[in-house]
């Protein structure tokens, strides 16, 4: 009798014990581990950046822990349809292509095209498209798909080089192996209060909105993201994390 007592309660505590792993497992946030000062790895290590800092405020309001993976760009999407990730929080432009796959959060920042240059350089935004200039661009971005297109459209006589980060292209805008870069403006504004780089304006692209990205087949999550979203924008932690982060426009 003893020893069937003994084996019921380990079969309660191993019940117990699986209960509380499976609930304590998280959201799993897909992040672009180089794009300050939205997401990046920190000099010790770390996730860091607006957006996770953010969506760890959104995973505590909804009694989650969180966890922020770093995934290359142009595969992030594919990681959350293959349930590799629950969620992408790390500066995603809500796209018409995009919302075909995944479901986003209400949009909550606005984000501008800019084209940067080496801080010394005199050249014009007009002058990179039209002249024989290389241009960097984060593959996989809304940016270096249009760029790519109204090249062949309007036979602009610049060429296209693309890397896997923002970061990566200004170094090489520093090592003069190209000419310019075209990235979002906070990226942008980051670059420029660290290195030798200046902004010269939009490049005739259109202003796009970030949201969070879930997984279609997820409506309940969307829904409590949403909601926690919402909180915090209206939080002065929001506030708190633009002025961190150096984002007001």
């Amino acid at each position: 009798m003893m020893r069937n007592g003994i084996i019921l309660l380990l079969c309660i505590v191993g019940l117990s014990f699986a209960t509380s792993v499976f609930a304590k497992k998280g959201l799993v946030n897909g992040i672009d581990a180089n794009y300050p000062p939205f997401a990046y790895i920190d000099k010790t290590g770390v996730p860091s950046g607006f957006d996770v800092e953010a969506m760890a405020w959104v995973a505590n309001e909804m009694g989650e822990e969180v966890t922020h993976q770093p995934i290359e760009w142009s595969g992030i999407i594919q990681s959350l349809l293959s349930k590799k990730i629950d969620i992408i929080a790390s500066g995603m432009s809500i796209t018409e292509e995009r919302s075909k796959k995944v479901n986003f959060t209400t949009p909550y920042w606005v984000i501008e095209q800019v084209m940067v240059v080496k801080k010394d350089s005199a050249l014009t935004v007009k002058e990179i498209l039209n002249g024989e200039q290389i241009l960097g661009v984060q593959q996989g971005t809304p940016e270096a798909k249009w760029l790519k297109e109204e090249k062949e459209k309007n036979g602009w006589n610049f060429t296209l080089r693309y890397y896997n980060s923002s970061p990566l292209a200004v170094e090489d805008i520093l090592n003069g192996r190209i000419a310019g870069a075209a990235m979002n403006d906070a990226p942008a504004k980051d670059a420029a209060s660290k290195k030798d780089v200046q902004l010269i304006g939009n490049f005739g692209m259109h202003s796009e909105e970030f949201g969070y990205a879930v997984r279609k087949d997820n409506p309940e999550l969307l829904a409590k993201v949403n909601a926690a979203l919402a909180k915090l924008m209206a939080a002065p932690e929001w506030d708190a994390l633009i002025k961190k982060y150096d984002l007001a426009k």
